[in-house]
């Protein structure tokens, strides 16, 4: 196996698991946010599954086009969706998704039928401007500029947020988790979608395929740690029923009911 295969590997299997745990959230509870952030992180692995595929066989217009479509345009919209149920709530949430999934059927109509204009054939990840027209390359431009800012955005403002609220007098026994292991949650969220936006240009190594693999490695790697980081103790059910929806879907997804435990009641928008 490759480097490039088996960072890919590496890069699918971490979004799989992060999917599954989204999933299973999901199903227990039927909330929106999750079945977006489960939405982004199955493209996410289908997008990495796609890139294992090239670095295996070599670059194909199917496994090329599925790339493109799930890495380059779909899955950081999706991600930032969830942000947006979590904090502008199901009103805004439910008429961003309508027309969020109105764009992407037309994004997967015209990436799956856009003519291949250059060779696939060769070293390193194919150029976009090379291969493909003006159309999808705009698409792709737009979706993960836009994604990462609303993801950015939303994980600064809840880092602030969270910063005012632990200023107020007595809002230091609020949370059973410290305020500085949510404040890392944050910025580990910021960091991931950063370095997936980078796709490997902030360094080089002299192989485009490695260099991109690492970096698709490394962010969904980081990007679901800050999802997991902010752990706290277990027994606080309390604690947690005092946080923002944003702070206690964190605390879920990083702890789970245990064996035998209920699931733990909805927090209030």
């Amino acid at each position: 196996m490759t480097a490039a295969a088996a960072l890919a590997a590496i890069a699918t299997l971490v979004s799989s698991a992060f999917c599954l745990s989204t999933l299973e959230r999901w199903q227990a509870r039927r909330r929106p946010h999750e079945l977006a952030w489960t939405v982004a992180m199955a493209m996410f692995a289908l997008a990495a599954l796609a890139y294992w595929a090239a670095a295996a066989v070599g670059w194909q217009p199917l496994n090329f086009r599925l790339f493109y479509l799930f890495g380059a345009i779909l899955n950081v919209p999706y991600l930032a969706l969830g942000t947006i149920y979590l904090l502008g709530g199901a009103s805004l949430g439910n008429r961003v998704r309508w027309w969020l999934n109105v764009t992407a059927a037309f994004c997967a109509g015209v990436v799956l039928t856009a003519p291949i204009e250059g060779p696939l054939a060769g070293t390193g990840i194919p150029s976009g401007k090379e291969v493909l027209g003006l159309g999808p390359r705009i698409m792709a431009a737009v979706a993960s500029g836009v994604g990462a800012l609303v993801i950015i955005a939303g994980a600064l403002w809840s880092a602030f947020a969270l910063w005012r609220t632990s200023r107020r007098p007595g809002a230091g026994t609020a949370s059973a988790i410290p305020a500085g292991r949510l404040a890392l949650t944050n910025v580990l969220i910021a960091v991931g979608a950063l370095v997936l936006g980078t796709g490997g240009t902030l360094f080089g190594t002299g192989d485009r395929m490695v260099d991109f693999g690492i970096w698709l490695a490394v962010g969904v790697s980081v990007l679901f740690a800050g999802f997991l980081v902010s752990n706290p103790p277990r027994g606080r059910e309390s604690a947690r029923e005092r946080l923002s929806p944003y702070w206690a879907e964190l605390y879920d997804i990083a702890t789970g009911p245990g064996p035998g435990e209920p699931e733990p009641s909805d927090v209030a928008a």
